[in-house]
């Protein structure tokens, strides 16, 4: 009787290796050296900076640095005149802030543009109303914009003492603090800031800095517009510095100290020559 046949053996072999690794997610938006013009005046010369999720780019810069006019860009207020703007990958040309709104784009202005007399729950749901009932019947559902602002501004960690108290009462970081809860509520995937902590003590501004990370914790982009170097380096991931409209420098937070950013908000080298030129 011959021996049965034994199935050919061969050494194993290791599946082969890729050298591509699953890329990281692109930003949320980018501005690829965009510039805007007022008639003959260049507001914004080829400015550039990216929005990653669950990360914080600051702006930097003095009056006139072309802060506004950044954020008027990216809120669909004003459209770019050259360079590109692109919203997750896509090259886009916002036509208002309501398509900014839609396309996931919440900007917080500093002057909040809330109704000071109105309730909490009122200020939260400003132009967005849900209803019951239905033709002439139909009424604003107030006990669920009640609930609901309750409940977002304490998921966010703001216990208020009462939703119905005027919004106007409150201080000036828990309006921030309630603007930001909002637009977080609302589906927002990229918050603009602008200057949130300019007219606030010290105090205060800790409040609002503490929520400006809550959002980053949540997994938004965060911009944020300010001329204090102190607070942006508190929460900032990235660090864009702009003057008379150009870009001074473009850093992450890994390769800047507090120090340099302070010298470079104070003007740098041209601070120094003024030194120099005041020395007796």
């Amino acid at each position: 009787m011959s021996e049965p046949m034994s199935e050919p053996t061969s050494e194993p072999t290791s599946e082969p290796t890729s050298d591509v690794t699953d890329a990281a997610p692109g930003p949320l938006v980018e501005l690829d050296a965009v510039s805007k013009f007022y008639g003959n005046i260049r507001a914004l010369d080829e400015v550039s900076l990216q929005v990653h999720a669950g990360e914080i780019t600051c702006v930097l810069g003095d009056n006139g640095a072309g802060k506004s006019t950044l954020i008027k860009i990216i809120s669909g207020l004003h459209q770019h005149d050259g360079g590109a703007l692109r919203i997750q990958g896509e090259d886009t040309r916002l036509s208002s802030p309501r398509e900014a709104l839609g396309l996931g784009i919440a900007t917080v202005y500093q002057d909040l543009a809330v109704v000071p007399l109105m309730p909490v729950w009122r200020n939260f749901f400003l132009g967005s109303e849900p209803t019951v009932g239905w033709g002439p019947l139909r009424r604003m559902d107030v006990e669920t914009m009640r609930r609901t602002t309750h409940a977002e501004l304490l998921r966010m960690g703001i216990d208020l003492r009462d939703v119905d108290q005027p919004i106007g009462t409150l201080s000036g970081g828990e309006r921030q603090s309630v603007a930001i809860a909002r637009a977080i509520h609302f589906g927002a995937k990229v918050l603009v800031l602008d200057e949130p902590t300019a007219a606030l003590g010290v105090k205060q501004s800790g409040v609002v800095l503490k929520y400006v990370a809550a959002a980053r914790d949540a997994g938004l982009g965060v911009v944020l517009i300010t001329h204090n170097p102190h607070h942006a380096y508190l929460v900032g991931d990235r660090f864009v510095l702009l003057k008379r409209g150009a870009m001074a420098g473009s850093y992450e937070k890994s390769g800047l100290e507090l120090e340099e950013l302070v010298r470079q908000m104070a003007g740098g080298s041209e601070l120094e020559e003024l030194s120099h030129e005041l020395e007796r």
